[in-house]
């Protein structure tokens, strides 16, 4: 399958991409910078050149593709607008990247008992409904012929293709290593799902040849408190026991985003649909990974 990839250098998007080719498909890969396409060209992807604002390319590159993957910004309307305008009656698939943070509490840290599920999704907080109402956005495209589908991804662990960092998990690490204390919001006793980038590149797979029409799908195979996060952090690092950090102090690091939302909140979610299709997670748990594999990149 020819597939047409946005976000390819990320993170994410570049384990897809290096999936995909094991796999063996072809991908073209959208990316901002030309330095890029050298570094993709190392994992056997075609990069071209361009930004999420550039609608032509997009609906020329979506067209030229059989599968369309959107793994850069879960919040761009445009970008959308015009793979779903390119990818209309074609019954093409088309795999939209979100993230749990969309039913994110912002609770400073503190827990919660609540568990959300794919077919009983809460309506969004004012912050997260944009975003939101893109995924219905892809969701509805299933009506005109797309065989689009959002997969909803927990917090990501793992080392990735090429060396990027994820966007939870390295934020601490960084900040322990910076300061020589390892902090987690409030008292850290909020929990996130979570997932290994091995598992989600799976998942991205599988989707591509089998998900049908209109499915969102949360992308989690286990969850954690950050304060056990940190803990293990700690350990790995050597350092003496995380500690609590108020809520402003976590902004003022990390701004008001990433420390109420990545960082300070609770994002319980279940994801059945993707166990019904068939995935079967295999990575390591998310303690055992910081434990043993965080401090050891392969690049």
């Amino acid at each position: 399958m020819k597939v047409f990839l946005t976000g390819a250098a990320g993170f994410i998007g570049s384990s897809i991409a290096a999936g995909l080719v094991a796999a063996g498909h072809s991908v073209t890969g959208l990316v901002r910078k030309p330095e890029q396409i050298a570094e993709l060209a190392g994992i056997g992807v075609q990069g071209v050149l361009g930004s999420l604002n550039d609608r032509e390319l997009i609906i020329e590159q979506a067209r030229a593709a059989d599968a369309v993957i959107n793994a850069a910004s879960s919040d761009h309307r445009g970008a959308v607008e015009a793979i779903i305008e390119a990818l209309a009656g074609s019954n093409k698939p088309y795999l939209h990247t979100s993230g749990s943070s969309i039913v994110g509490d912002a609770s400073g840290g503190e827990g919660s008992e609540h568990i959300y599920y794919e077919d009983k999704l809460p309506q969004p907080t004012a912050d997260k409904a944009a975003r939101v109402a893109i995924d219905d956005l892809v969701l509805a495209s299933a009506k005109q012929g797309v065989r689009a589908s959002v997969l909803c991804n927990t917090l990501i662990y793992g080392h990735g293709a090429l060396p990027r960092d994820s966007v939870q998990l390295p934020r601490l690490l960084k900040q322990a290593r910076k300061s020589g204390i390892v902090r987690h919001v409030g008292p850290g006793r909020n929990v996130w799902s979570n997932v290994h980038i091995g598992d989600v590149v799976s998942l991205y797979l599988l989707a591509l040849e089998k998900s049908p029409a209109g499915t969102f799908y949360f992308v989690e195979s286990g969850e954690a408190a950050f304060r056990d996060m940190t803990a293990a952090i700690a350990e790995a690092l050597k350092l003496g026991p995380a500690q609590d950090w108020p809520l402003p102090e976590a902004i003022a690091e990390w701004g008001y985003e990433m420390a109420s939302y990545g960082l300070g909140s609770n994002s319980r979610v279940r994801g059945e649909r993707a166990r019904a299709l068939g995935w079967q997670p295999q990575g390591p748990a998310v303690l055992d990974w910081i434990k043993h594999e965080m401090l050891h990149p392969p690049h």
